[in-house]
């Protein structure tokens, strides 16, 4: 706490030389440091002040007391679990904003049904956070559902809370696309990137990318456009594609496509990274994306069951309209620091 504040005496002195908001970029990157430091500050003189109410109600050996000294210690818990919560998130980009991309598995109409639904789920948890959240990209389904579809989540430590989502999910359930009422098993695969600073130097050439554009699409008549807005950049050499359909202006769609790919090649080149130490420090640890990280099974019992950290629960519903914190804090706890690293069976 000490370093933040001198921190923030020495952005409080850059603020106010002259010419500090030439450099627009510079400028918005260190106010928004500022805000993190003075959240933190606030966040201390909070708690602080709540101790200090709880030792001086005790202190009064009041009865009458009793009861609201429990009420403080009960939110002062809360605030220091969230704030154990956020200690956590000390990845490189987890204060960043999140890129979401889910697309359903193999499985036709039965797996884009189940892709449509971890959008939902995704979507109401950003609500719920206070988190904004925008369709980036909508590719609805022949029958039912989407084939894919992109968010971007815009808020503190987006990124953190939604990197342990990435993977393969698994459905279990009694179709109801099937006539003969069978249990089905579908797959759908979740991708989550941050929203990095322009700042970041990745050299992308022309020559390796292509770019389509097309007439933006979505359920029931959202998202779309009459001219062809919407844009798909496909980075040859490592075939990363990104779609973006959001905006009116294709100059705009093609900017924001431009900013998640240069996100994504990033990191590539991270995990390129952390696979060579790995080697070279001779650990056997599985580092693949695409493995199944949760099971989410509906009939003929109800239980959702992370493959990571064991962690599960039986309350489906309150998971897909959302409450997915529980298995994101237990990740967390876990120690798990990258891809997804299953237990051996």
């Amino acid at each position: 706490m000490d370093r933040k504040k001198e921190r923030l005496k020495e952005i409080e002195a850059l603020s106010g030389e002259t010419g500090f908001w030439e450099n627009q970029d510079l400028a918005t990157k260190i106010q928004k440091e500022r805000s993190f430091i003075e959240s933190a500050i606030q966040k201390e003189k909070t708690l602080n002040g709540l101790i200090n109410d709880i030792e001086t109600a005790l202190d009064l050996n009041d009865p009458s007391l009793e009861d609201e000294c429990e009420k403080m210690l009960q939110v002062l818990k809360e605030s220091i679990k969230s704030e154990r919560f956020l200690l956590m998130m000390n990845g490189e980009f987890d204060k960043s904003n999140a890129i979401i991309e889910i697309n359903g598995g193999s499985g036709g109409t039965e797996a884009q049904d189940w892709a449509e639904m971890l959008l939902r789920m995704y979507t109401r948890w950003g609500e719920k956070k206070g988190f904004k959240v925008e369709m980036l990209d909508y590719q609805p389904g022949e029958v039912a559902g989407i084939k894919g579809a992109s968010l971007l989540v815009t808020g503190d430590y987006a990124f953190g809370f939604l990197r342990p989502e990435q993977g393969v999910h698994r459905l279990v359930r009694i179709s109801p696309f099937d006539s003969n009422a069978r249990r089905h098993t579908s797959f759908a695969s979740v991708s989550v990137t941050p929203e990095i600073d322009d700042e970041i130097n990745i050299e992308i050439d022309e020559k390796d990318l292509r770019i389509d554009t097309y007439r933006a699409s979505g359920a029931g008549g959202q998202h779309v456009n009459k001219t062809d807005s919407a844009v798909r950049l496909t980075h040859i050499p490592s075939g990363v594609v990104v779609a973006v359909q959001n905006e009116r202006s294709q100059h705009k769609n093609k900017a924001t496509a431009m900013k998640i790919l240069k996100a994504k090649l990033y990191e590539i080149e991270q995990q390129k990274q952390a696979e060579k130490m790995e080697q070279i420090k001779g650990q056997r640890k599985k580092i693949d994306f695409g493995s199944q990280i949760r099971s989410y099974v509906l009939q003929p019992y109800q239980l959702i069951k992370d493959l990571r950290t064991d962690y599960e629960t039986s309350s489906v519903d309150a998971v897909l309209d959302g409450d997915i914190d529980q298995f994101i804090e237990a990740y967390l706890v876990s120690g798990i620091k990258s891809g997804t690293e299953l237990k051996e069976a």
